[in-house]
């Protein structure tokens, strides 16, 4: 087994603390990579306090990571030692289901194992990237440019993949028009996106003081949702929406803003069910969608579009023993746009 320390949640609604545990040993199709930088999740933050009901503990969070490659298996092909490499929110799935014959392993019929807090093949709990190392199958690492800054190409292993794919799954082109709902770590990812792709962006808000921000980030418009009649100026407007809002929102006045086929993808999941009437959608035959992460190949393809055009997240990198104070700060939305753990300061 190999050694390992980070920081792990003993329990629900305990902070996290040091802690040390064995990672397996490298197998033929196995890459361990050491941590260099881990971002932040919203995500984290629910596993960490059991929000989901199906917590792991003591866990170790962190599925936005980026290392350099130690060691490879017998059989790895397309990693070596030295390699700087990549690992998002999966490290393994069943990898012979229709799903995933297709690249889409995010939707695995058996259901895909989780980087943290989820059941390994071999009955192990996983471990995840507030660490110092990890290893990974082969199939399930991504190569990661040099031309980048590496703390700020972290984040997009969740909240880049995340944004990227329903943008591909729908299509975004230069010319079309495309909306995001919500500035956080999707939203900011999402306007970045759409706008080195060519599309027209609008930043739907309920936050006037966002609007600099929105127009730095790419975004062309931006419209204060809750200003009178700022809503009835965008009917029948966007190609696409990618809604991000984890919030209860009125979905209504957001789908009368699609053109006709237009389509709102949802990728936050607010605490109750939204209220929806059909006639919005039949009268422009308009579709409301949801999305989750990408699978391998698409992650890679974002990775590899981001070192073609230089987009990265905007980021605070943080040490590791700021990581609860960094959760406090994220519930109150004060952060531009993602934490990311400098994994050097693990050392310290």
């Amino acid at each position: 087994m190999i050694s390992a320390k980070g920081y792990a949640a003993p329990a629900a609604n305990e902070p996290l603390a040091p802690f040390s545990f064995e990672r397996r040993d490298v197998g033929p199709h196995d890459v361990r990579m050491d941590i260099l930088f881990c971002g932040v999740c919203h995500s984290d933050i629910h596993q960490a306090r059991n929000e989901w009901g199906s917590s792991m503990f003591p866990m170790v969070p962190g599925h936005e990571i980026v290392g350099r490659v130690t060691e490879v298996g017998a059989h790895v092909k397309n990693f070596k030692v030295g390699d700087l490499a990549g690992v998002g929110c999966m490290v393994d799935s069943c990898q012979h289901c229709a799903e995933c014959n297709e690249g889409l392993e995010q939707y695995c019929d058996n259901g895909f194992v989780g980087t943290y807090s989820a059941t390994d093949k071999d009955g192990s709990v996983t471990q995840g990237g507030y660490s110092n190392n990890i290893v990974v199958t082969e199939k399930f690492v991504l190569r990661v440019s040099d031309k980048l800054d590496l703390s700020r190409v972290a984040p997009l292993l969740c909240a880049g993949i995340t944004t990227w794919s329903p943008l591909r799954q729908w299509n975004a082109k230069a010319g079309d028009r495309v909306a995001v709902i919500g500035l956080g770590g999707l939203g900011h990812m999402a306007v970045k996106f759409a706008a080195a792709m060519g599309c027209e962006v609008t930043v739907l808000s309920t936050s006037p003081g966002k609007e600099a921000d929105a127009k730095a980030l790419g975004a062309h418009k931006f419209v204060v949702t809750k200003e009178k009649g700022a809503m009835e100026g965008i009917n029948n407007y966007f190609d696409l929406i990618i809604n991000t809002v984890s919030a209860p929102i009125d979905l209504m006045p957001y789908v009368a803003s699609l053109r006709l086929d237009g389509t709102m993808v949802l990728l936050g999941v607010p605490p109750e069910a939204a209220q929806l009437h059909a006639f919005n959608l039949i009268a422009k035959r308009r579709r409301i969608a949801g999305s989750l992460i990408g699978g391998i190949q698409e992650t890679q393809d974002m990775l590899d579009f981001c070192a073609e055009h230089n987009v990265m997240s905007d980021v605070e990198v943080i040490n590791i023993d700021y990581i609860n104070e960094a959760y406090e700060r994220m519930m109150k939305s004060d952060v531009k746009y993602r934490f990311v753990i400098d994994m050097e300061s693990l050392k310290g």
